[in-house]
């Protein structure tokens, strides 16, 4: 399922991406995510796309960022709109981190990866974090997989039922922030906010 993702959004980059640059309906939990960030932090951006519109919100309030897409030419996008950034071609399952972060973003990603999957995707993310760093991610509502549509193509998406995921916060050391299933502001995304414990 994933290699079909890394197709989908590989085959569709540049529409994608003329169409994310064009919806910032998340900004307010961009905000609430980075109140816990230092200034002269660090965040990991898994599924960045081409680095528009979040990653830039981020990188002009003078964080640094390091942004992870199995996309290449996604990648290549936000390499050429910011290159003093660091930019992995890399699936998020995989990648090899050399370092720790202040806050981890998944927004619109961590949904296309499978159940089992995404389990394992909160341990790794909450070892890649610093102590008090923040994690900002998406799921679906409750527990069950569904297959979207966009650009007339199937698109694979998943969700573990909010208390599986609080299970794991609870076992990698993460306290839930703030929690807004269906949340309308941002288009009926579900949204998480959680902090690794000092």
């Amino acid at each position: 399922m994933p290699d079909r993702i890394a197709e989908h959004y590989e085959r569709h980059a540049h529409a994608f991406d003329s169409l994310r640059r064009r919806n910032f309906n998340e900004r307010h939990w961009l905000d609430r995510f980075l109140v816990g960030v230092p200034k002269s932090g660090h965040v990991l951006d898994l599924g960045c796309g081409g680095a528009e519109p979040i990653a830039r919100y981020v990188i002009d309030t003078g964080r640094a960022l390091t942004g992870v897409d199995i996309s290449a030419k996604m990648i290549a996008l936000a390499r050429t709109r910011f290159g003093r950034q660091i930019w992995l071609k890399a699936d998020m399952r995989t990648a090899a981190m050399g370092r720790k972060y202040n806050g981890v973003l998944a927004w619109d990603s961590l949904f296309h990866l499978p159940h089992r999957d995404q389990q394992a995707m909160i341990g790794r993310i909450a070892n890649w974090l610093e102590p008090g760093g923040m994690f900002l991610f998406n799921s679906g509502p409750e527990h069950g997989e569904a297959i979207g549509d966009q650009f007339g193509e199937s698109l694979y998406h998943a969700s573990l039922a909010p208390w599986e995921y609080r299970e794991l916060f609870a076992e990698f050391g993460l306290t839930e922030i703030a929690f807004a299933p269906d949340d309308p502001a941002t288009g009926g995304r579900t949204v998480w906010l959680v902090r690794k414990f000092e």
